[in-house]
């Protein structure tokens, strides 16, 4: 399903925030994301105490513009995302005690939630540890849950102070998150307000007036109600190989701490191809360090164990967390005998690296599990192809809108075409385009010129836009175009994109470049990144980014050699094996070995044809044991 388009919010101010903001946004009732998931929710808590009573510097009151800015949330917000509301100080001048649940939190009731707040009264003291508690206890106890604390001072309540609360509620950081906006503030109360957010895992966002409240309120909760919407089934790793989790082909959902290990074992044949991809999900825009990240391992088991693959995904930027993907295979080689060839128990290892001033909590994390049957007994595939060939020129005409999906399972399927979307600072948007056997995909994501904060002109003031391709496997795909995937943002213009080889079976063989990750027909998905701190730097809300997708090649029948174009309502033939052994008696198709190279250390050449079976796959051989290493950097 397409949900509707992002609107850019207006750099208005005051009075004329709430008028300009949702003109900007598409009228009052408009969501930002059409589908929210079922277990999300988010409180807002809003200072209401005597200072809120006081002018904001542009004609109006903090309350009056708090008010304000808090309607253009509730009217941003996806129909049903269950939304409360929580204000403290507004019930008498003077009282510790003195917090209010003005909304329940509960699928999202605008008219309800807009009364609640018009009706908040500033005048009394800032219990603001109390608040927080009592929020807490305010949200349901399942799935991921926001609190969103809006203040324009320090808590004047003495002990607990705020910051340790908001430690002990959000523990380790799974399902609750505390984010803060300091309305007006500095000094003390700034501080405070980062405080709670490091502690309590979340961002913090800076709102010296009005426009800026309102701006930072909507890309706060749309972080909250547009997060990663995972699928799997619960499981939980092993502490060791010992006593690692027996997984079978699926995907699954666990969990996994700074500095930690989880094991995996899965059972293979000895001819498929098994492909195990992990994506983690920390809290967006949390503190992180350039090394942060997942490190990924496939072993043989048996009494020796053999290094099959390794991957890992490091952030490569200290700006804030991003959602982080890399994968590992288990290709077998063409006639068997092979280290990591043997049907039996294979072991995958998921590490966490984490420097001591990055944010403790622990991260989701969803791994798949792919299985790729061998082609049939007979079969012969075509001919890898590691050669990109002519770029294609860039595709014209209109955008249409769009929303990009919040991860792999809700990815927005694209066609050839050219596209529009927005992103969030710290937000990454998803899209999958399918490509067929001789097929290759290119595109450029291009952000044009962004209006920019008249404190964020100067050269100290920047982010980054990221993009990256993976597989049907989720499998990192390498870019073959001499694109850039990751580039410096300021707000003026640029592009990055990507492009692979045309989709090829034999492509697996090749041990090096850009070929091996395509090598299945089926989706492949785009992610694009926009950095946390543009959130420092953009008048807007969201900012603008075109797609300009390509998909070239004729489709062919299927990955066997001279297959035909696949004509009009032809059935696709995947050439798979039914389940009965494949040939296992047939010459290598790599071409590893055959001396043809372009100097990366992989084949080239499409003059190399796999002869007999397919489906066994050639991985380099370092000293006896099979080692392949991806890395890439985070954000995407």
């Amino acid at each position: 399903m397409q949900r509707p388009q992002w609107r850019a919010l207006a750099g208005a101010v005051s009075g004329g925030v709430l008028i300009s903001v949702l003109a900007a946004l598409g009228g009052p009732g408009a969501a930002l994301a059409a589908e929210p998931a079922a277990d999300d929710s988010l409180i807002m808590v809003l200072d209401s105490s005597g200072s809120m009573a006081g002018p904001d510097g542009s004609g109006s009151t903090r309350i009056e513009s708090a008010r304000k800015a808090v309607g253009t949330v509730v009217d941003t917000l996806p129909d049903g995302h269950r939304t409360g509301l929580r204000v403290y100080g507004a019930g008498k001048p003077h009282g510790c005690d003195d917090t209010q649940l003005s909304q329940a939190v509960v699928p999202l009731d605008r008219d309800a939630t807009k009364r609640a707040v018009a009706a908040v009264q500033p005048k009394g003291d800032t219990p603001t540890a109390l608040a927080l508690t009592r929020a807490a206890g305010d949200l349901p106890k399942d799935g991921r849950r926001t609190i969103l604390l809006i203040s324009d001072g320090e808590s004047n309540c003495g002990a607990p102070k705020p910051c340790e609360v908001a430690a002990r509620l959000a523990g380790d950081g799974i399902g609750l998150r505390i984010d803060t906006i300091g309305f007006q503030v500095k000094g003390a109360a700034r501080e405070e307000l980062e405080c709670v957010a490091r502690a309590g895992h979340g961002a913090y966002y800076d709102a010296p007036d009005a426009a800026a409240l309102a701006r930072q309120l909507v890309r706060a909760s749309q972080l909250s109600a547009d997060g990663y919407r995972f699928e799997g089934t619960r499981v939980t790793g092993g502490p060791n190989a010992a006593r690692a989790a027996d997984i079978a082909p699926g995907q699954y959902l666990d969990t996994i701490g700074p500095g930690e290990t989880r094991w995996y074992a899965a059972g293979l044949d000895a001819t498929s191809t098994a492909d195990l991809a992990v994506t983690a999900v920390p809290q967006a825009g949390v503190k992180v360090g350039y090394g942060d990240g997942i490190e990924l391992k496939a072993v043989s088991g048996g009494q020796y164990a053999f290094t099959c693959d390794t991957a890992s995904a490091h952030f490569g930027q200290d700006e804030g967390a991003m959602i982080v993907t890399t994968a590992v295979s288990r290709v077998p080689t063409s006639k068997g005998g092979g280290s990591c060839d043997e049907a039996g128990r294979y072991l995958l290892s998921v590490h966490r690296t984490s420097a001591p001033g990055s944010d403790q909590g622990r991260w989701p994390i969803e791994l798949r599990y792919g299985s790729e049957a061998a082609l049939k007994a007979g079969t012969t595939p075509a001919a890898a192809e590691t050669a990109y060939g002519d770029k294609p020129a860039p595709l014209a005409g209109d955008p249409r809108d769009l929303t990009g999906g919040t991860g792999f399972n809700d990815a927005t399927a694209l066609t050839k075409g050219v596209w529009r979307d927005k992103l969030l600072p710290a937000q990454t948007r998803f899209y999958k385009v399918r490509l067929g056997w001789g097929q290759q995909l290119s595109y450029a994501a291009e952000f044009a010129n962004e209006p920019v904060l008249d404190d964020a002109s100067g050269a100290s003031t920047w982010s980054y836009v990221e993009t990256g391709t993976y597989g049907p496997g989720r499998q990192p795909v390498r870019d073959a175009s001499g694109g850039s995937d990751h580039r410096s943002y300021t707000g003026k213009p640029l592009s990055v994109g990507l492009g692979t080889v045309p989709v090829t079976w034999t492509n697996r063989w090749v041990t090096g470049g850009s070929a091996p990750a395509v090598h299945s027909a089926g989706d492949y998905y785009i992610a694009v990144s926009l950095g946390p701190r543009a959130a420092r730097l953009a008048k807007n809300a969201a900012v603008g980014v075109v797609l300009r997708v390509d998909v070239t090649g004729d489709e062919l029948a299927g990955p066997q050699y001279r297959a035909p174009v696949l004509a009009k309502g032809q059935a696709k033939d995947d050439g798979k094996d039914d389940g009965k052994s494949a040939d296992k008696d047939v010459d290598s198709a790599a071409g590893r070995d055959s001396g043809g190279s372009d100097g990366g250390g992989f084949m080239t050449g499409k003059d190399m044809i796999a002869a007999g079976a397919g489906g066994a796959v050639a991985l380099a051989a370092v000293g006896g044991v099979a080692l392949v290493r991806r890395t890439k950097r985070g954000g995407a």
